[in-house]
């Protein structure tokens, strides 16, 4: 067994697709008309067959109560894996990328926190 595909849920899928690609650096791997929406998916450009990440739209009436008090405790929604967290916090300032935490060594790892513009904030983590 193995995760195939994940989700966020987005304010706005076309906003989304461009921080998720423009800025954060995945690719686009799915976009199939469903309804008023698309499932859209991304993914790693280094692991263009691995796991998916759907850019859901937040219209069930649950995701605002759960994405708000996340938000509010400062807890990500998602973690994402990089190879040196202090570059690549560097890189997406340079982008405008606004950063609730900075990068902070937690025993093994190194972690940041980011606001991804659509509602969410995602970790980066870089393993020692």
């Amino acid at each position: 067994m193995r995760i195939n595909l994940t989700s966020v849920f987005v304010d706005d899928q076309d906003k989304a697709l461009r921080f998720y690609t423009e800025v954060l650096g995945f690719v686009k791997k799915h976009e199939v008309p469903v309804g008023q929406h698309r499932w859209l998916t991304v993914v790693s450009p280094d692991d263009p067959d691995g796991t998916e990440l759907l850019l859901e739209p937040d219209e069930h009436p649950a995701v605002d109560p759960y994405r708000s008090a996340l938000v509010a405790d400062g807890i990500p929604v998602a973690a994402f894996a990089v190879d040196d967290v202090r570059a690549e916090c560097e890189r997406l300032r340079g982008l405008g990328v606004r950063f609730t935490q900075d990068p902070v060594e937690m025993g093994p790892v190194v972690t940041a926190v980011l606001d991804d513009t659509c509602g969410n904030l995602i970790q980066l983590t870089q393993y020692a």
